[in-house]
């Protein structure tokens, strides 16, 4: 398996990968949508040379009266349903940490399975004054400090870039 950014060839790939591995086209959509609005971080795992999941970062910010601060949101991550549980969407999550660090990010937020994420560093991001926009449960909303006391001094609430309009 290699774990490689993607290509512009990859895109219809992609496409298929999420609607495979969800079941509606929200997911797939979300991506097309970050994918043409802004810079990304979109990783693709193969298996001889088949792209068979796919994981996305893309820019948010955490803001409350005063300030604004940066951040990415992992969202969405998708395996091909016949290559899930053997290891490839962990290795995306260990290979993606990796990348938006060497890109210069500090702080990744996202939605997930509270039994998947915690096992890479992901904590509760409401324990670290991180409010999300609308009700999630407190266990599956999860805050990643990729830079050592990046989130010291973060505190307030999710913005969503607008390429989440509609679909949240």
């Amino acid at each position: 398996m290699i774990i490689r950014m993607e290509k512009t060839d990859d895109h219809s790939t992609i496409r298929e990968v999420n609607l495979k591995a969800f079941p509606s086209d929200v997911e797939a959509t979300l991506v097309e949508r970050i994918r043409n609005s802004m810079d990304v971080i979109s990783m693709v795992a193969t298996v001889e040379d088949k792209v068979v999941g796919h994981i996305l970062f893309s820019p948010l910010t955490i803001e409350n009266d005063k300030e604004s601060f940066p951040a990415l949101i992992l969202a969405p991550i998708a395996v091909l349903p016949e290559y899930q549980n053997q290891g490839i969407g962990s290795k995306l999550v260990e290979k993606g940490i990796v990348e938006c660090r060497n890109q210069g990010h500090s702080i990744i937020i996202l939605v997930g399975h509270p039994e998947f994420y915690p096992r890479f560093g992901f904590k509760p991001a409401e324990q670290n004054g991180i409010q999300h926009p609308f009700e999630v449960p407190e266990d599956v909303f999860m805050v990643y400090e990729l830079v050592t006391d990046a989130l010291c001094r973060v505190n307030g609430v999710l913005k969503y870039s607008m390429a989440f309009d509609d679909l949240l």
